[in-house]
């Protein structure tokens, strides 16, 4: 099946700028409008993207994905099914279904990427196997492949090279105990149409500054956050914020904690390098 002009534009984003301008020249103003204009406030795509892995202390690996929406003010929704899948299919099922615009924080400088948001385990034997994400966004069907790629292997929880540690998290009573990008799992909390829940975060860390981001992960309807995001002023605390649905249904929410300490003012700095960050999910069952 032949590609067209804004499904090869797409692709060429994903491969970087050097790709793109030797084939620029090949092509029409419909890829002209993609290298001059990537990000727009609405009408683009989603990029699915594949981060990287990690080893596991057990001999199992991580596979992490993460996601660019090239649009600036507009968030887009894709039900998990045909347009939004894993395969081999038992992996299927953890990827969002809720993607966010161009981050625009408050607290930290901003940054493009979503990074990261979900992981995939895979046994100790998974070798030259692939986990393949599909995503179809305004009428484009992208692929991603992840697999154990030995220039795609991360630092995970810590990085010596850049002396920096992620944050340890708790979203319950309990004293953090979890770090990393395999996810904090938590719930089924219980909440109503249009009343806030409560959320709790509780961080360890051996400086101050951690920033939180809460962001709908999956779900039928829309989550308003209150707030958003959070920066702790203390090493060791706990953020709170509530998160408000507007319609009943199955959710997951999500949550990164992150403190890179390199660039003063700047704790979501390590996004750029892959490390070092704590991802949590909850779920939560609303009701009328």
């Amino acid at each position: 099946m032949g590609m067209n002009r804004k499904s090869a534009a797409l692709l060429l984003l994903t491969l970087g700028v050097s790709a793109a301008s030797s084939l620029a020249a090949q092509t029409s103003t419909s890829l002209d409008l993609f290298n001059s204009a990537p990000l727009q406030a609405s009408g683009q795509n989603v990029i699915p993207l594949f981060d990287g892995w990690f080893p596991n202390a057990d001999g199992t690996y991580t596979l992490c994905f993460g996601y660019f929406n090239m649009n600036t003010e507009q968030s887009l929704d894709v039900p998990l099914g045909e347009a939004n899948k894993l395969e081999p299919a038992l992996y299927d099922g953890v990827q969002p279904t809720h993607f966010d615009p161009v981050p625009n924080p408050t607290l930290t400088r901003a940054f493009r990427h979503h990074w990261c948001v979900f992981s995939v385990i895979v046994p100790e034997d998974f070798g030259d196997s692939k986990i393949l994400w599909t995503l179809e966004t305004q009428g484009d069907r992208l692929e991603v492949p992840g697999w154990l790629l030995p220039a795609y292997v991360l630092d995970e929880e810590f990085t010596t090279g850049r002396d920096t540690v992620a944050p340890y998290l708790s979203l319950n009573d309990d004293p953090p105990n979890f770090r990393g990008r395999k996810g904090l799992w938590e719930g089924p909390r219980i909440a109503k149409v249009g009343e806030p829940l409560p959320l709790i975060a509780r961080i360890m860390h051996p400086e101050t500054g951690t920033w939180l981001g809460w962001s709908l992960h999956q779900g039928p309807g829309q989550v308003e956050f209150s707030p958003a995001e959070l920066r702790l002023d203390v090493a060791n605390g706990t953020a709170t914020t509530t998160a408000t649905f507007d319609q009943a249904g199955s959710y997951v929410l999500r949550v990164q904690a992150i403190n890179d300490t390199e660039q003063q003012g700047n704790p979501t700095y390590g996004f750029e390098f892959y490390c070092c960050w704590t991802n949590g999910y909850v779920r939560v069952d609303v009701v009328e």
